[in-house]
C-alpha cells in the first residue's frame, strides 16, 4: 500500500510503501490525531519507521492496494 504524507512547510511529500491495509493505516492516523501532541507513525516494507507530529501533518493520501503486472505479458 502506498501512502503519501504532506508535511506543513515542506515542499515534497513523503511516500511510504507499507504492508498495512487502508483500514489499519486509518486507525493509526485516528489514534495519533486523538492526542493533541500525537505522532503519526508508520513502518515501511523495509522495516524503517516514519514519524510525523500530527501538528505538522498537511494531508495523508492512502493509495489503492493494486497489484501491478510484471513482465512483457501485456495485451495489444
Amino acid at each position: 500500500m502506498e501512502i503519501k504524507i504532506g508535511v506543513q512547510s515542506v515542499h515534497r511529500e513523503l511516500v511510504v510503501e507499507t504492508d498495512l491495509s487502508a483500514e489499519e493505516i486509518e486507525e493509526e492516523l485516528r489514534k495519533a490525531l486523538a492526542s493533541e501532541k500525537g505522532v503519526f507513525s508508520l513502518t515501511d516494507t523495509k522495516g524503517r519507521r516514519v514519524l510525523v507530529p500530527v501538528a505538522s501533518l498537511g494531508f495523508v493520501e492512502i493509495g489503492e492496494d493494486v497489484t501491478r503486472p510484471v513482465g512483457f505479458g501485456g495485451t495489444l
